[in-house]
């Protein structure tokens, strides 16, 4: 960082990054009409899946302001994108015109996180409202109200993209990173309070350090596949044969933190489903209150084993399925066939593509077996110590140390553009 500062085009980059991140945090406090602050706080300090939500957007959604929704509805339209462009052949077809193909699917992109955030925002003030910690509004009151939100997660998208343009690393993810890192002083201290659970936290806190080393080591793990090419160039009449050697690096975790998306919407859809129809709480229990309690995150053990385990196992399943998605999508075998490479001992074509599916195959069940152990840490880590005001999210986890491994690789790479000599010698 002190070599970063001291040179003054890299200096610019880094301060543009901080002074948007700041702009980020504002905008997270803006608070939208009709919220009862005190009846929000409590319903997010009973609600597991909400506080989990809130670490995400960094305090956002537990003051319901503008930016509640934070970038999701982007990141929401740009995983549906990736799904339907190896399904849909115009979408496949725009993939392969290069740079302006991937501007057009972009700005398609970008088009469809408006109703997603939309749907989200809609969905999100008709649960506070049902929950008493929203006052019920107008419906022009309530259609301004959504607007404020997809503006505001719009404007959030832009300040990302401004971050990727003009500073350094990645904006979207950037701007996540600041909203799970902005929420952390407020976890640490509700966690040192808990003054009497001290042994109990100090085992915590060699949990998340654990769960961080084997983060890194399992985001940075790939497998190289030799790749050798063979070119014939003619000149003045003349054939010349000349060959090179490269690799191709298939990652052990390739689906990153997709598959924990996906398997944790479909195991919370239930809860959420139940919480609709549920008896209240002066009210008898009926069936949808069993199936809340079953498909509760909070619930310990045996209980929490149903939605941990199906939680788990979902986690490995959908590892492997955007896993094989991606690599269809992306067409190494093909690529390497127009460019003439070859993996030593396997013919070009057909025997290459059986070839490396089977190589990702083997590698991605370590993946997904770490995928699948990150997913459930946060029950393991609640079980072990007894510590109920920490929240260990692995979502926050995995966002934190990929975004901070991939921003330093990028600054890395900016100095060494830069003052190239020093690593020479």
């Amino acid at each position: 960082m002190i070599d970063a500062f001291s040179l003054p085009d890299l200096r610019r980059r880094l301060l543009i990054t901080l002074g948007i991140l700041v702009a980020a945090r504002f905008i997270a406090h803006v608070p939208l009409p009709g919220v009862d602050s005190a009846a929000l706080q409590d319903l997010f300090d009973q609600n597991g899946a909400l506080g989990m939500l809130d670490l995400f957007s960094g305090g956002a959604m537990r003051y319901f302001s503008v930016a509640a929704l934070g970038v999701y509805p982007y990141i929401t339209a740009s995983i549906i994108m990736t799904l339907l462009t190896p399904v849909i052949p115009k979408l496949t077809a725009l993939s392969k015109e290069g740079e302006s193909g991937r501007n057009k699917i972009n700005t398609i992109t970008h088009w469809l996180a408006v109703p997603t955030a939309a749907l989200a925002g809609y969905s999100q003030l008709l649960l506070l409202q049902r929950e008493g910690a929203v006052a019920q509004t107008e419906p022009l009151a309530a259609v301004a109200i959504v607007l404020s939100i997809v503006a505001g997660t719009m404007f959030m998208v832009w300040l990302g993209e401004q971050i990727t343009s003009y500073g350094i690393g990645n904006g979207i993810s950037l701007i996540i990173f600041a909203g799970i890192v902005a929420g952390l002083p407020d976890m640490i201290g509700r966690g040192l309070m808990a003054s009497d659970q001290f042994a109990g936290l100090a085992v915590y806190a060699f949990m998340a350090l654990l769960t961080t080393v084997l983060i890194v080591i399992f985001t940075e793990a790939h497998r190289r596949i030799p790749v050798q090419y063979a070119q014939t160039v003619i000149r003045s009449g003349k054939m010349y044969r000349r060959g090179g050697e490269s690799h191709i690096p298939l990652r052990v975790n390739s689906a990153g933190m997709i598959p924990l998306i996906f398997a944790s919407a479909l195991v919370m859809l239930p809860g959420l489903v139940a919480s609709y129809f549920m008896a209240g709480s002066t009210e008898d229990p009926n069936f949808w209150n069993t199936i809340y309690n079953i498909f509760n995150s909070g619930a310990s053990m045996p209980g929490g084993l149903v939605y941990w385990g199906l939680y788990f196992f979902m986690t490995i399943i959908f590892a492997f399925f955007y896993t094989m998605v991606t690599f269809e999508q992306q067409d190494i075998p093909g690529t390497l066939q127009r460019q003439g490479g070859f993996v030593p001992g396997i013919r070009p074509g057909k025997m290459t593509d059986q070839y490396l599916s089977g190589v990702i195959g083997r590698i991605t069940w370590a993946g997904a077996l770490f995928l699948g152990f990150v997913a459930i840490m946060p029950f393991i880590a609640r079980e072990v110590t007894g510590i109920q005001v920490i929240q260990l999210s692995s979502f926050g986890m995995l966002i934190v140390v990929g975004v901070a491994l991939d921003t330093m690789k990028q600054l890395e790479a900016q100095l060494v553009m830069r003052r190239y000599e020093g690593f020479i010698k």
